[in-house]
């Protein structure tokens, strides 16, 4: 009798641990094809005039798959990597393996949707099914106490009715074997074969960690039993310079390295087994807000990559300026501390929540310019852009997104006089 052969078609979930899609996978195939595509559509030039991927976001993306083999090899399985057309080239896969199966995580954006959807639509031509997981929040849709067309557009009552009426379920086990057809040798492509260009670490990044969920976890452990760091992250997370004023959790969490069921459960660990105090909780909150902007793109779909947003097509809207959007990318408003985090992100692909709210305030609001080339230039450039949290938290700051007051304009000014008092950040980036 044939082999039942399956694909795990990996996406923003490269791990192994707490991964339900792996998991059945391996229940319920004889041999596993572990497969990741670089679709030609995502470095593509965007309506906006950016890149959908940018240098290194990319180079974070090929850490991260790296570090996806290893844990693989060690299972008796390798990674297929390929770059192309997703829809050909899983149809090509499907009939040179005779996939009867394809399992992947659920998405909820616009663009992803239709891709999955146009993979279902080959694969059943080729009687082969796709099952789809959600393996990226911390809640389970199916575990919230409203369905999801009722969700609370205010995040607070969002919160308060998850945490009292829901529960976050157990991780996932690890896979301890993974059995495989012969499959090719396990190659990457290069920056060149994308038209980008390899990057230089800047020294004074503050984030000097690599891909890959091996450094999750460490970064994890570290953060929490290691340094305790996390007893004062409600204290230090609006910092602006080093590796320890909050997590940096979120770029692993973006690919897919980690999963927010395994952090919320570390917590509740070094909880029960250090510490518990309000800073805990916070890297829980932030959880929180994390899987309320994918349920609200879930529920309104679309619509947060529109002007208008989530809000009425009559709000008062601005054009886009080029000029001053061009002086807004490479830090060169005028404004010392507006330019020295775009200048961090520019050179690092990182930024401060601190920084993304005063930034992105402060292009919309006093720059009146359109916020929807600000959520595409971060796409570009942000290590750990997620669609939803982008796309939600830009739309909350231009005022049409879920933001119950609207019109939140932040004091640039005041903020940089609050948060970096002694100019420590601004020298950091302004001094060349």
């Amino acid at each position: 009798m044939e082999a039942k052969r399956s694909i795990v078609w990996f996406k923003t979930d490269l791990r192994i641990s707490d991964n339900e899609t792996l998991v059945k996978a391996i229940q319920e195939s004889d041999e596993i094809i572990p497969v990741y595509i670089f679709d030609e559509e995502d470095f593509k030039e965007t309506v906006f005039g950016t890149k959908k991927i940018g240098n290194i976001r990319l180079n974070f993306l090929l850490e991260s798959l790296t570090d996806l083999q290893q844990q693989l090899k060690a299972l008796g399985s390798t990674l297929i990597v390929l770059k192309g057309n997703t829809t050909d080239l899983m149809s090509e896969l499907i009939k040179k393996y005779n996939v009867s199966k394809i399992y992947c995580k659920q998405e909820v954006s616009y663009e992803e949707k239709e891709r999955l959807a146009k993979v279902e639509v080959v694969a059943w031509k080729l009687f082969c099914t796709v099952e789809t997981f959600s393996t990226s929040t911390l809640f389970h849709a199916s575990d919230l106490p409203f369905p999801l067309k009722n969700i609370p557009e205010v995040f607070t009552d969002f919160r308060k009715k998850v945490e009292k009426e829901s529960n976050v379920r157990p991780i996932s086990e690890v896979p301890k074997e993974i059995k495989s057809p012969v499959l090719p040798k396990f190659e990457l492509p290069n920056f060149s074969d994308f038209d980008l260009n390899p990057i230089e670490i800047d020294a004074r990044t503050a984030f000097p960690f690599k891909g890959g969920e091996t450094h999750a976890l460490n970064r994890l452990n570290d953060y929490l039993f290691e340094t305790n760091n996390i007893q004062n992250y409600k204290e230090t997370r609006n910092g602006l310079v080093g590796e320890s004023y909050s997590s940096k959790l979120s770029t692993w969490l973006t690919m897919g390295c980690i999963s927010p069921k395994t952090i919320y459960h570390t917590i509740k660990k070094y909880e029960k087994e250090v510490c518990s105090n309000e800073s805990t909780y916070w890297l829980i909150f932030e959880l929180l807000w994390r899987d309320y902007f994918r349920f609200m793109m879930k529920k309104h779909h679309q619509r947060y990559f529109q002007q208008f947003g989530i809000k009425s097509e009559n709000i008062p809207l601005h054009p886009h300026n080029t000029e001053v959007f061009e002086k807004w990318k490479n830090g060169e408003t005028g404004n010392d501390f507006v330019d020295a985090n775009m200048i961090e992100l520019k050179k690092t692909g990182f930024m401060s929540n601190r920084g993304r709210q005063n930034v992105a305030s402060f292009l919309h609001h006093d720059l009146q310019s359109d916020w929807r080339y600000g959520a595409a230039y971060f796409e570009e450039q942000l290590i750990d852009y997620d669609v939803c949290s982008n796309w939600g938290n830009w739309a909350y700051l231009a005022g049409v997104g879920n933001d119950p007051r609207g019109n939140r304009k932040f004091d640039t000014e005041k903020q940089s006089k609050q948060y970096d008092p002694n100019q420590t950040y601004r020298k950091l980036w302004l001094t060349n």
